[in-house]
């Protein structure tokens, strides 16, 4: 069972995102965090396998929270979400530590194929910024 925690500073969208991937099978999630100051502590605490990280939160940002998880954790899986689809953000977000980067305009069919991609140990960048991905990767089509 994959154990997941979904970091937005919007209750619905947490809420939604619950719902869905709870309805997963094979994905339960443990935590929702309201920002990246309560991220940090729930990732120390209950060590999840993949985190979803908004990037826009007050009074910690994702990116903030990212580095600092990784400070004590690599283990972690940290998928960046965010309504940008910047190539600025994509990096800003892969440079402090996620392992992947997904936009809100991605499906619930693809954030479930993100989050199987990065336990693969791979690095996953969704369609809509398909265009910035580094290195040639290309996203999978489908969840196996």
């Amino acid at each position: 069972m994959i154990k997941l925690i979904i970091v937005d500073d919007h209750l619905h969208v947490r809420e939604a995102w619950s719902w869905v991937l709870n309805s997963t099978p094979g994905i339960n999630v443990i935590a929702q965090c309201a920002n990246g100051q309560e991220a940090i502590e729930a990732a120390q605490q209950l060590r999840p396998d993949v985190m979803l990280m908004d990037i826009n939160m007050n009074p910690v940002n994702g990116i903030e929270a990212t580095r600092s998880i990784r400070e004590f954790s690599t283990d972690i899986k940290i998928i960046g979400v965010s309504v940008q689809a910047e190539r600025s953000y994509v990096n800003e977000m892969l440079r402090s530590g996620a392992n992947g980067y997904v936009t809100k305009n991605s499906s619930s069919q693809e954030m479930v194929i993100a989050i199987d991609e990065v336990l693969a140990g791979k690095t996953y960048i969704c369609e809509e910024v398909g265009h910035l991905r580094p290195n040639g990767l290309q996203p999978v089509a489908s969840r196996p």
